[in-house]
């Protein structure tokens, strides 16, 4: 019963979108009714205030880090740690805050694996990073880290039940990308910088 609430309070910490939190504070539009409409980071970006997607992004990988780390405080059991993880990212793809209509998970997860190993959270930020220098696509850059992560997980956490988290992790996040697939074969993905045509 107690790894139960523990897993119902991280999904509740993940629910907590800190896209519509920061346009609220900035005075922005609520992100869901422009751009892409997803409330995240690169998408609270597409208004302008560059403050208020970077409170969205450090808010967002702050909860995931912040749930993983707290489990790990009370030494759970790693099961629960992993169930911990990964319902911390669940709650912000699926917020019931938002009618269960979240972000991506992108943020959240960088911030969940920083907190279950630093160097996966490294190498999964410096994937996202350097595709992203490259082609400034940031959707590209999520899909490749996406990719690569579980194998970054596997070198440096071993066969152990939080690969398992961080496998469901990626698939999410590339299932969560399907549109943006999509755009990507036809060439119309929109570059971080520019606005996304009307």
């Amino acid at each position: 019963m107690t790894a139960l609430v523990y897993v119902l309070l991280a999904y509740l910490l993940g629910s907590v979108s800190f896209a519509v939190i920061s346009s609220w504070l900035f005075k922005l539009p609520d992100p869901r009714t422009y751009g892409s409409k997803n409330p995240g980071a690169t998408n609270v970006l597409r208004s302008g205030k560059k403050a208020a997607a970077v409170l969205t992004l450090l808010g967002d990988a702050g909860k995931g880090w912040l749930a993983v780390v707290l489990a790990q405080a009370y030494d759970l059991p790693n099961e629960v740690i992993a169930a911990v993880a990964l319902a911390v990212f669940l709650g912000h793809v699926f917020p019931v805050f938002l009618r269960f209509q979240g972000g991506k998970g992108v943020a959240t997860a960088v911030g969940v694996l920083l907190g279950l190993n630093l160097w996966v959270g490294l190498l999964a930020m410096a994937t996202w990073l350097l595709v992203v220098m490259i082609w400034r696509i940031s959707s590209l850059s999520a899909l490749v880290a996406a990719v690569l992560t579980p194998v970054y997980a596997l070198i440096f956490i071993g066969l152990e039940v939080s690969l398992l988290a961080v496998l469901v992790i990626s698939m999410v996040l590339i299932w969560r990308h399907q549109s943006n697939i999509v755009n990507l074969l036809a060439g119309k993905e929109a570059r971080i910088g520019k606005k996304s045509a009307p």
